[in-house]
């Protein structure tokens, strides 16, 4: 690892920039820094949160020696993360126009064709969001995909159908694609260049490369605070204005990507992108996709870790009580030495989790079934908002059932009922060796009330929770044991639009 600046491909040529604070965020620079003279202004602050999409940027990344282009949030993603990538903003887009066709890009064109931008403000994150799905779609996204893409972006102006028709006119026009080969070329110089390491007066960042230097700077510096997509950390910056102390980025270890099947389980590297991850292991338990879609926009999926979302042992992670009944186990790493711990064991308390000083998360193990016929798995979010909201409950099911349908063994965990992600254990007696049933699951119901005593707070009081929390396990049973059809919203809507 050596002193050097922070570099990386942008507006057409490598940037270094030095002598800034690591939590300098994306969006300041952009606005505040002199870049070839002059203040890059079109990318927006509004909430500072990663919350509206005002910020919106795409940042390109190599993968298998391909580029990787996603969508992020500017006002949270800390400057020295971007070292070794590529960022875009709006004002690239005209640079990557033909000279002898409009000044507009296709996806611009089509925001002003359809009326997509009213006052303006929101209308250059969602011009990168589009950007972003325009480079990374052949052919016409279905309004689904659309939406996904633009999850991360609020307009209070438009109602969004303008916007929506203008993600699928954009494809009418004339094709304008990213000249990528020269991006790709100098990303790969790039990669040739040492661990970034940097002091800024009292704080020290540090970007190694490799597992084994990850894990020897984690012994050297135990106090330090691991980032990775800095959703959340970002915030104790932007909202609280909090000093991070010394950092250790964990965002370029390649080994800490690595997504494999290993001994009948799921191996997601502490590294792996929420979107990559969920998407995973929606493959595998088709009944995580409410989960995959409700988590967060895509714009933070693209950015935050499931790694971190766990590690960070916050009571309302969506991740946790989904894992927890799908017998999740944590690989934890100090130096050369691991150990392995079953997820449930790794929260002790409010924020405070089984990690040794100079320990970290270096996989999550996920177990494979076999017999999936006979496993039961369902997952369900409460939350203000369907859709970019942080849970007031978060609830997920599972149950092993046997030939004549009694349950073998069953496992209930909430997010947002405790100080940390719990198991419903009293819940889990009444209904363990049993027959599923209205009498039994009601029985169950009432257990619950032993097993939990919800705070109120803004998203909801202890009354609404616990209720929510009874209904969720009704609603498992319902749809997953009799099998009834038609309780999901999802379902409602597609019968109304058919």
């Amino acid at each position: 690892m050596s002193e050097r600046p922070i570099s990386f491909f942008f507006r057409g040529q490598i940037q270094h920039v030095q002598h800034v604070a690591p939590t300098t965020t994306v969006l300041q620079f952009l606005r505040e820094y002199t870049v070839n003279k002059t203040r890059q202004t079109g990318t927006k602050e509004g909430c500072a949160e990663g919350d509206c999409g005002a910020c919106t940027v795409v940042v390109g990344e190599l993968l298998e020696g391909q580029l990787q282009l996603r969508s992020v949030n500017a006002c949270i993603q800390f400057l020295p993360t971007l070292d070794g990538k590529a960022l875009f903003t709006v004002e690239d887009l005209k640079t990557y126009m033909p000279s002898s066709e409009s000044a507009l890009h296709p996806v611009q064109q089509a925001m002003v064709d359809q009326h997509g931008s009213q006052c303006g403000f929101c209308t250059p994150g969602f011009i990168m969001s589009l950007w972003s799905m325009y480079e990374n779609e052949v052919t016409v996204p279905s309004k689904e995909k659309i939406s996904a893409y633009l999850s991360g972006n609020l307009c209070r102006c438009t109602g969004y159908r303008p916007i929506l028709d203008a993600a699928q006119k954009s494809f009418d026009y004339p094709k304008v694609k990213l000249e990528r080969q020269k991006i790709i070329d100098t990303l790969k110089s790039l990669q040739e260049l040492p661990a970034l390491q940097f002091h800024y007066q009292q704080q020290q960042f540090f970007a190694p490369k490799t597992l084994s230097e990850f894990a020897r700077l984690r012994v050297q510096y135990p106090q330090a605070r691991i980032v990775a997509g800095s959703t959340d950390v970002g915030l104790w910056v932007t909202k609280m204005g909090r000093d991070l102390g010394d950092m250790l980025y964990i965002g370029q270890v390649q080994e800490l990507k690595k997504i494999a099947i290993e001994n009948h389980h799921l191996l997601i590297g502490a590294n792996v992108s929420l979107s990559d991850a969920l998407s995973k292991i929606t493959e595998i338990y088709p009944d995580f996709s409410e989960l995959q879609r409700r988590f967060a926009s895509m714009p933070i999926k693209n950015a935050g870790t499931l790694g971190g979302n766990i590690a960070n042992g916050s009571p309302i992670g969506d991740s946790m009580p989904a894992l927890i009944t799908l017998d999740t186990f944590l690989r934890l790493r100090y130096g050369e030495q691991t150990r392995e711990i079953a997820l449930e064991d790794y929260y002790l308390d409010y924020q405070k989790t089984a990690l040794q000083a100079g320990e970290f998360v270096e996989a999550i193990l996920i177990p494979i079934r076999e017999k999936q016929a006979t496993f039961k798995f369902a997952t369900y979010k409460i939350a203000k908002r369907y859709e970019q909201d942080i849970s007031a409950v978060c609830a997920a099911v599972s149950c092993e059932l046997d030939d004549h349908q009694a349950v073998q063994s069953i496992k209930i965990a909430f997010g947002g009922m405790a100080a940390i992600p719990k198991r419903a254990k009293h819940a889990e007696a009444v209904l363990l060796g049993q027959v599923m049933s209205a009498k039994s699951i009601a029985a169950a119901q009432i257990a619950m009330a032993e097993d939990y005593q919800p705070l109120s707070d803004g998203r909801a009081s202890s009354a609404y929770r616990l209720q929510v929390a009874q209904n969720c396990l009704q609603r498992f049973y319902l749809e997953k044991i009799e099998e009834t059809p038609i309780t999901r919203v999802d379902d409602l809507i597609a019968l109304v639009e058919v």
